[in-house]
């Protein structure tokens, strides 16, 4: 076919000839080498996964993990390594296994391990970081023990390190554990029988701090560990409302409680009664009924306060109810049918008493009816009537008492509880609820909970 208007400045007379053409195609044969540059193309690149790549240029395209053919079989005491872009079966029936990273990695390195065997949760996989972070901690060392489960981490960088992404596992493996924390948790004290009734109990009493001993004779318990991230609730118990009836309102528990620790629980003091009745269990018990002397006190709880005291027959005209059992001793112990004492500590840096057990009604009014010391209330008389006191807020303390004369017949309040946290200060996050009253002694920081709120490591 002819070729027109093609000048001869552009193309020499003989360079295209119409054998050099087919249907209007070169061939590749008739162009040399190199005569034609990516540059010159019009689409001198191509779009991988979002991104230009130019032609001639290289990338890498990510082809998915490759699964090893064999099975790890783990038997308690061999190891497994593992590189970046595979995946491994892992059989535990026979024992536990410990998995090690690379000790070096790149943005986007992926591992996968997956549970063969569904044996997980008998044993684990423990995970050895090999240096590098895992979920933004270089330490503890992840293990993973639930049965079926399947495991993908991805490398996003030296900060964070490796992070899990698979939907079977997306909580923190390496969550870090705060030092020892010490506690004292006081229940709230009950209130004192009305008309000649027993004292009120002091609550429950426990503590782990340094030498101090916890209630009903016990020594000081293990400190607890608590978690970062985790939030422990503290609950503040309310002390026994005064007592128009009998017998006396028992106090209420305190505690402290969370996901991972077992919680820290103390029993509400135990009310007084009158008549001829046994005294109220509680964390403390209650004091014994003034009608014949002999009725016993209410029984304490084991390792948190003393029994109640038994009512007393000091002749006529009447009889003495028994006073309320403390933290530290039992009711009547410091004569009459006094209260018995509470318990002191020193974990806010000062000592402090707290847990005393409510005062008895003393029929003849002759000075036998003091509250423990630790916030114990003051028993009521008869003869003369007067009324008695109520325990003290927040130590815990059973209320004093009623009168055995009209209108003074009510038997008094506990004293609310009180929980106390102490740590060291370079540990404490600030993170709290209910408004504890927050003080520090030498390295350690104290919060004192007066009601109820939370704290988070």
């Amino acid at each position: 076919m002819a070729i027109s208007k093609i000048k001869s400045k552009s193309i020499a007379d003989d360079a295209i000839t119409s054998d050099k053409v087919a249907d209007g195609v070169i061939s590749a044969a008739d162009v040399a080498d190199g005569t034609l540059t990516n540059a010159k193309l019009q689409n001198s690149s191509v779009t991988i996964n979002g991104s230009a790549v130019a032609l001639g240029g290289s990338t890498t395209i990510e082809t998915g993990t490759s699964w090893q053919s064999s099975i790890f079989v783990a038997d308690g005491s061999t190891g497994l390594t593992v590189e970046a872009g595979k995946g491994y079966w892992i059989n535990t029936t026979s024992g536990t296994v410990t998995v090690t990273l690379p000790g070096s990695a790149t943005v986007g390195d992926t591992i996968e391990l997956s549970d063969y065997a569904r044996t997980w949760g008998t044993n684990a996989v423990t995970i050895n970081q090999n240096s590098l972070n895992f979920q933004g901690y270089s330490s503890p060392n992840p293990e993973y023990s639930t049965n079926g489960q399947s495991v993908r981490i991805v490398y996003s960088g030296t900060t964070q390190g490796w992070i899990p992404t698979s939907d079977d596992d997306v909580t923190n493996e390496t969550v870090q554990f705060v030092g020892t924390t010490d506690f004292l948790v006081v229940a709230g004290g009950a209130s004192g029988g009305w008309d000649q009734g027993g004292g009120g109990g002091a609550g429950g009493y426990r503590t782990s701090y340094s030498t101090d001993p916890s209630g009903g004779g016990a020594s000081a318990e293990a400190s607890l560990t608590l978690s970062q991230g985790t939030t422990y609730t503290i609950t503040v118990g309310a002390g026994g409302a005064t007592s128009t009836s009998d017998p006396g309102n028992d106090g209420s528990a305190s505690s402290i409680s969370g996901s991972d620790i077992t919680d820290i629980t103390t029993v509400g003091g135990g009310g007084g009664v009158n008549g001829s009745q046994t005294g109220r269990s509680g964390g403390s018990g209650g004091g014994g009924g003034g009608s014949g002397g002999g009725n016993p006190g209410g029984s304490g709880t084991a390792n948190q306060g003393f029994n109640g005291g038994a009512s007393v027959d000091d002749g006529s005209p009447g009889e003495d109810s028994g006073g309320g059992g403390g933290a530290g001793e039992a009711g009547n112990t410091n004569g009459g049918v006094s209260g018995g004492d509470g318990v002191a500590s020193t974990i806010t840096g000062s000592s402090v008493t707290r847990g005393g057990g409510g005062g008895g009604n003393d029929y003849t009014n002759d000075g036998n009816n003091s509250g423990g010391a630790g916030g114990g209330g003051v028993g009521g008389t008869t003869a003369p009537g007067s009324a008695g006191t109520a325990g003290t807020a927040n130590t815990g303390g059973g209320g004093g008492a009623g009168s055995g004369n009209s209108p003074l017949q009510e038997g008094l309040a506990g004293g609310s509880g009180v929980v106390i946290l102490r740590m060291l200060t370079t540990e404490y996050s600030g993170t709290t609820t209910g408004s504890p009253t927050v003080t520090t002694d030498g390295d350690d920081t104290i919060l004192t909970f007066n009601a109820s709120g939370s704290y988070t490591p």
